[in-house]
């Protein structure tokens, strides 16, 4: 048998596994995230596009167009932190995980979520002092000229969003049967002779 995760119907939207206040918080998180990773992704594509048509047709690509890029790339790689982890779709080495009973699964899960939060909520304290210390610099971008501690904000709010996400999966895995891998993410076995 091999194992699997099982989550909502995408179709359905996204939908908390958590109760009350918890749920609230998590599904708002969700909606943001999305709205940040599409308006990212699409943004990254239109400014991509638009710099080959300009280096095409005019001879020269837009100064600006590197810079916006990675504005978003640094935007859509700390945002889809939080997403991955709502949607248990983080690389995990499981070898041994999968060989223990589920009570231990549970255990490891919950510590597994605890600790990494913890790594996250680390990584964030660092990230605000390194901010702090592009912001003492005061150096700017050569084409657009903002400030460059201005897009790295993103990477400790994807830090904290992420350490929220698994002390949220901590609860859920605390306070319900089964072993989750996100608030809404099961993972459980699957039917070795259902199809791929």
């Amino acid at each position: 048998m091999s194992r699997s995760a099982t989550e909502p119907d995408e179709s359905e939207g996204y939908k908390s596994g958590l109760p009350g206040p918890l749920g609230v918080i998590d599904l708002l998180l969700a909606r943001i995230e999305s709205a940040i990773l599409a308006a990212g992704v699409l943004l990254m594509a239109i400014n991509t596009c638009t710099n080959v048509i300009a280096r095409f047709v005019f001879g020269q690509g837009l100064f600006f167009s590197g810079e916006i890029n990675r504005i978003l790339i640094i935007l859509v790689t700390f945002a889809g932190l939080g997403y991955a982890a709502r949607h248990g779709r983080h690389i995990r080495m499981s070898a041994l995980y999968d060989v223990l009973p589920a009570s231990a699964r549970k255990i490891l899960m919950i510590t597994i979520a605890l600790v990494t939060a913890a790594f996250m909520f680390f990584l964030c304290y660092y990230a605000v002092e390194y901010i702090q210390n592009l912001y003492n610099r005061g150096r700017v971008l050569p084409a657009l000229s903002l400030p460059i501690w201005i897009i790295y904000l993103w990477v400790p709010i994807g830090f904290a969003v992420t350490g929220i996400e698994y002390v949220l999966t901590a609860v859920k895995n605390l306070t319900s049967k089964g072993v989750y891998l996100s608030t809404s993410v099961l993972d459980e076995y699957e039917d070795p002779d259902t199809p791929l």
